[in-house]
């Protein structure tokens, strides 16, 4: 049974009781007040202090798994970047137009602020953890939790480090207003945050028998991806010896991980479908299942494979046999019906293709066939579902049937597609006015077994097929493989970096190898987009690259033209919000460069 400590997130540490009994006493008027809470008094015992641990988890699991559905997630998830952009029912969400964007836009200072609210959390696990009436039932227990503390502070560091460059630095926890806060250089942003997950790694567990909770692995993934950040800032400012010690710490870190650990890519069917394939009926309403319209049925079965198992609910743990799980976010359906309501993936819903609205004459509804419930808050631009694949689409497991279906079947009674292939030249009105293309291709594309199931988790309990109940990855090793590749081309051994992106490759079945001589940036970026879609934060790693990597891919493959007409200055850093920059009144704090 999946644990349910990160599951039962109730975060509740100051609830005081007030109880007036019935008195005579003039006595009673006068204030004499038993208990005020303070930071000091609100803490007895050591695991109300892992509560605000766990709070901790619960707001990574809110920003990484879209708790929150709105513009700043959907932004801090890729929208506006190379992989994602917005359909004609979204154009208002849109996020590459730079004649609207400007530091003032709310989701630099949204997301900002949540890095920042969790700075607080950690920074008051930290404070009350050394409290002097904390009783811990042993040392290692303590240095556990401190450890965790520690480790999402530097996580907020680092991701606010790859953003917005360098930050101010906040450790201790603040009972009065501030206004003269100083940011740090890019540089000493990384480094705090590799001291502070460097300071725990003898603290964390190799492993755990709890699901989601933080392991060492979780921390040398960290370190590589830190050092890698560093050695390319250090080479932005001419550095050249120090990039590439950096990027040597950031190759022994991913050894640390892929070489003799207790991590392995997953290269064999496992888990709790592996004996089974993905099957769908057309129909566009649940009357219309029968077993006659399954795809198998109909002579296009599609073929299960390890990849897809990756994804399929119960899968996910390193506790339930998937070797290449490093950190994940726990998701539990009966915690959704029961207590947060948060527990979820809402992927089929933001992500999830809208074929009812453009293609209604042959293929509609809202069932498995069509991905679920899709509204499209964000699709995958051309370079996401067609390029990184042209000339290879059948020889990659990512882009298998199972993984990333591309057949879909009419379901509609009255098309001549019923129960066949619909063409993507039908799906995308080609010859038909721009407006009926655009509405089309942004609206239909094909699905990533990422994003939707066959086996919705629910229905009997009147749930549609909005969101997936599974686990969802924060830490896979697929990751730290392509971060130790890029940190070895950064280093000059391109033979190396080939030979880690093989490893992905000879998993997905792929019968294109890559050679030392193919190893660029370009490539790095393309394999990321193959193995990670719907999975990395495209942003950190667009702009962590530094130069101007995310201008250019931005322009190249965004599917709309507005950041081709709109997209004048070069920048590799979001803006500092600019109402973080107006309150800070006691000291001045610069804008980055191109947001002036």
């Amino acid at each position: 049974m999946k644990s349910r400590e990160i599951n039962n997130i109730l975060f509740a540490l100051l609830i005081p009781l007030l109880v007036f009994t019935g008195c005579n006493d003039a006595d009673f008027l006068t204030e004499k007040p038993e208990t005020f809470y303070t930071v000091d008094n609100a803490f007895s015992t050591s695991e109300q202090v892992d509560q605000v641990v766990i709070s901790c988890y619960a707001h990574v699991r809110s920003m990484f798994a879209m708790g929150e559905e709105n513009n700043t997630f959907f932004v801090f998830s890729g929208n506006g970047t190379d992989m994602y952009d917005v359909a004609t029912i979204r154009r208002g969400n849109r996020f590459n137009d730079y004649g609207i964007i400007t530091p003032s836009s709310t989701e630099f200072n949204n997301n900002y602020s949540h890095w920042y609210q969790l700075i607080g959390k950690a920074n008051l696990a930290l404070y009350a953890a050394e409290l002097p009436n904390i009783v811990w039932g042993s040392q290692e227990n303590k240095a556990y939790t401190v450890a965790q503390a520690r480790f999402f502070r530097a996580f907020c560091y680092r991701n606010l480090g790859e953003l917005y460059g360098g930050v101010p630095i906040v450790t201790e926890i603040t009972t009065t207003p501030r206004y003269d806060f100083e940011r740090t250089s890019r540089v000493e942003t990384y480094q705090f945050a590799i001291d502070e997950m460097e300071a725990i790694l003898n603290d964390l567990p190799v492993t755990t028998p709890i699901a989601g909770r933080l392991v060492r692995g979780a921390a040398q993934h960290n370190l590589c991806q830190l050092y890698l950040d560093k050695g390319i800032a250090l080479e932005e400012e001419g550095k050249a010896a120090e990039a590439k010690a950096a990027y040597e710490k950031a190759i022994s870190y991913g050894n640390d991980v892929i070489n003799g650990s207790v991590y392995s890519l997953m290269t064999e069917r496992f888990g709790t479908r592996m004996d089974e394939n993905p099957d769908f009926y057309y129909a566009n309403t649940e009357g219309n299942q029968k077993p006659e319209r399954l795809y198998s049925a109909a002579g296009y079965p599609i073929e299960g494979n390890v990849y897809w198992d990756l994804f399929q609910e119960g899968n996910q743990d390193y506790q339930s046999g998937n070797k290449e799980a490093i950190w994940v976010a726990q998701i539990d359906y009966q915690a959704y019906k029961k207590e947060d309501n948060m527990s979820k993936l809402p992927y089929s819903r933001i992500y999830g293709p809208v074929f009812r609205d453009p293609l209604s004459t042959h293929l509609t509804g809202t069932l498995e066939d069509v991905g679920g419930r899709g509204i499209v808050q964000m699709m995958p631009t051309m370079y996401t579902r067609d390029i990184i694949y042209e000339g290879k689409w059948g020889d990659d497991m990512r882009n298998s049937e199972a993984v990333f279906r591309r057949l879909f079947l009419g379901n509609v009674e009255s098309s001549p597609y019923f129960g066949k292939p619909v063409p993507w030249n039908v799906i995308y009105k080609e010859g038909q006015s721009q407006d009926a293309v655009d509405a089309a291709v942004t609206q239909c594309f094909p699905v990533s077994c990422k994003i939707y199931t066959d086996k919705y988790t629910g229905i009997a309990d009147g749930e549609n097929r909005s969101n997936l109940f599974r686990d969802e990855y924060l830490i896979r090793l697929s990751e730290t493989i392509l971060l130790r590749a890029e940190a070895k081309m950064r280093n000059g051994d391109n033979a190396g970096a080939a030979s880690d992106i093989n490893m992905l490759r000879s998993r997905a079945k792929c019968g294109y190898m890559v050679q030392a001589s193919d190893v660029n940036l370009d490539l790095v970026l393309d394999e990321r987009a193959r193995e990670l879609v719907y999975e990395e934060k495209r942003w950190n790693t667009l702009l962590r690259m530094g130069g101007t990597v995310a201008v250019e891919r931005i322009k190249k493959y965004a599917y709309w033209d507005d950041p081709r007409a709109t997209l004048t200055k070069n920048f590799n850093l979001w803006p500092i919000p600019q109402i973080v920059i107006d309150t800070n009144k006691d000291i001045v704090m610069a804008q980055n460069p191109g947001w002036n």
